[in-house]
């Protein structure tokens, strides 16, 4: 298989998605009457973008702090106030200002600070402050919220979903699974980084069409334009030589790790403190910052770069190493999250990928309900095998599982697949009669699945006899027990579908509700799977608002708490929760805890 080099055309459009509800949140308290609000969230999650949204066209006054004009007083409102003024005589100056942005309030100088404080207290200009975590924040900008003079919307990054809208934006169209996963690593939420990685990618020539998808792909190593640099810069900058060259062979020992052993400890120790690395739980050490690595081997020389490489084939007992985790994981019946550095880093380097490794990492995917993922991992074992059969079959069941009708009904048929990939075809066809191979108890388990626990009798053990046991008896508590264990170790696909199982057998109303609920929102985490257990589940999409609101409700805060929290009515908070209850199948605020997790938002 190869990938066809056409994304040179591409436009970048990147609209403004996913914060459609916390802009209805910033409008609110701009209307009159309102003092304004405090908008704070890590670098790079938006937070201009939602404001600038939010007075386009109003005419506002505009400011914004620099790092280069902390010490000099009133720099921020150089051009809104005479050279010399005093506090007391620029709020005079400015209490004539109905509506006043300030952005990067947490680089304002003190005197700036003092006289944003004093328009808060004053009350008659609408102030709009943007202010970002993790950075030292002046006291008379902190206490704008802390001291309740203006209510606070605390941003989280964008949610996957919504990330993944603006990669779509940003590529011309949907990115295939490990490429979409890559990004939004090696970003870690910063929205500019976002964009100006993706927008050397496509200017490079590096996105490629996926054969037979209208996805597209990314391989090869990560550009490094100036938007890393200065995101990598600050930090590397303050390290002397000797610590600079303990980061060059961590650098260049990517994807594995060193250990403590393997370096000068007292180094480790203050790079450790300047939060430039972090230890595993086996005392590997690793980069802090994803882009780290590509930063420090982009800037050094030739004879440097062949003196810290590893040997070419240093990778193939590390990822043997992966596959044994993983098939160590499967045969514990625990898929619960393991890093796969290597696997993942051959991958985005577009080297060869043994199959079995694919099929496996393929395998552990699906089990854990990700079945985007498990397609993406069967289809680069295939790129360098396309005969081998156990990444078709790990393909077919992907698709099949996600209602791919035609994709998995022609790999069945060109190749002669047999087993789960014939019975899961059948099923997504609609007929779930067909008999499971008496001799495959992972078969015996897909019978339970799909509904009939007869084939199970004596087969299984752990979970998933208490799954199939718990069917047979038609015992809705069992089969949420079930649920639970399985979501547990990991299976939350197999969860969902065992909630949804109890949804028919529970016998009270209420506790039917429940499990309805319980499969809604496990089922939503499963990227679009489609198999018969979850057919008739209302999957409906809830929106950024309503997941904050359901959090918030799930901590017990009532509906008047909650609108005094995000300045919102009563009553809009309790359409919200309502139309949450209907998309999800809920029906009263015991089942909220079980819906989907959202970002909290901050009292003022």
């Amino acid at each position: 298989m190869t990938y066809e080099q056409d994304a040179k055309t591409l436009e970048l459009p990147w609209p403004f998605t996913g914060r459609e509800d916390e802009l209805e949140v910033v409008r609110r308290s701009l209307a009159a009457g309102r003092h304004g609000i405090a908008v704070t969230g890590p670098a790079g999650c938006g937070k201009t973008r939602l404001v600038a949204q939010a007075v386009r066209g109003s005419g506002c006054a505009k400011v914004a702090g620099t790092p280069e004009t902390r010490g000099i007083p009133f720099a921020a409102f150089a051009h809104l106030l005479p050279e010399e003024v005093t506090l007391h005589r620029a709020v005079q100056l400015l209490s004539g200002v109905r509506l006043l942005l300030v952005d990067d309030a947490h680089l304002l100088d003190d005197a700036s600070a003092a006289l944003v404080h004093q328009l808060a207290v004053q009350g008659r200009t609408r102030l709009l402050v943007v202010a970002t975590d993790g950075t030292r924040v002046p006291g008379a900008v902190a206490r704008l919220w802390t001291g309740e003079l203006l209510p606070r919307l605390a941003l989280e990054p964008l949610p996957a979903t919504e990330t993944a809208q603006l990669m779509t934006a940003g590529a011309g169209g949907p990115l295939e699974p490990l490429t979409a996963h890559r990004l939004h690593s090696l970003c870690r939420g910063d929205l500019r980084l976002l964009r100006d990685l993706l927008g050397a990618v496509r200017e490079r020539g590096l996105l490629t069409r996926v054969p037979d998808s209208d996805e597209w792909a990314w391989r090869g190593p990560v550009p490094v334009t100036a938007a890393v640099r200065e995101r990598v810069a600050p930090a590397l900058d303050r390290t002397d030589p000797v610590e600079r060259e303990t980061l060059d062979k961590l650098a260049f020992a990517e994807p594995l790790s060193l250990h403590l052993d393997e370096l000068d400890l007292g180094v480790l120790e203050r790079l450790e403190a300047d939060a430039l690395i972090h230890l595993d739980e086996h005392a590997a050490v690793h980069l802090a910052h994803p882009l780290y690595g590509p930063a420090l081997r982009a800037t050094a020389g030739t004879l440097r770069a062949r003196r810290l490489t590893g040997a070419p084939d240093r990778c193939g007992p590390a990822l043997a190493a992966e596959l044994s985790a993983l098939e160590r994981r499967i045969e514990q019946a625990d898929v619960r999250p393991v890093p796969t550095p290597v696997g993942e880093w051959l991958v985005a380097q577009d080297a060869p990928l043994p199959p079995g490794y694919a099929a496996v990492r393929a395998r552990f995917a699906r089990l854990r309900g990700e079945l985007r993922q498990a397609a993406a991992w069967a289809r680069e074992g295939l790129r360098g095998a396309p005969g081998d059969d156990s990444c078709r079959s790990e393909l077919a069941l992907s698709a099949a599982q996600s209602g791919d009708v035609a994709t998995a009904g022609a790999l069945v048929a060109e190749h002669s697949l047999g087993g789960a990939a014939t019975m899961w075809l059948a099923a997504a066809r609609g007929d779930v009669d067909r008999a499971p191979d008496p001799a495959d108890a992972g078969s015996a388990y897909d019978a339970v699945r799909l509904g009939d626990p007869a084939p199970a009798a004596g087969r299984l053990s752990g979970v998933f006899a208490q799954h199939a046991d718990a069917l047979a008896r038609g015992d809705g508590p069992a089969l949420d027990r079930a649920a639970e264990r399985l979501e547990e170790r990991g299976f939350l696909l197999f969860a969902a579908e065992a909630h949804a199982q109890a949804v028919r057998a529970h016998r009270d109303p209420s506790a039917a509700r429940t499990s309805r609920t319980r499969a809604v929102a496990l089922a939503r985490r499963c990227q679009s799977a489609r198999t018969p257990a979850l057919s008739g589940l209302a999957l409906g999409e809830l929106t950024v608002r309503q997941r904050q609101i359901v959090a918030l409700a799930a901590t017990g805060l009532s509906n008047r708490q909650i609108a005094e929290q995000l300045t919102l009515s009563v009553r809009t908070v309790g359409n919200h929760l309502y139309s949450a209850y209907a998309r999800l199948g809920a029906s009263d605020r015991r089942a909220l805890p079980w819906l989907v997790e959202a970002p909290h938002a901050q009292p003022a």
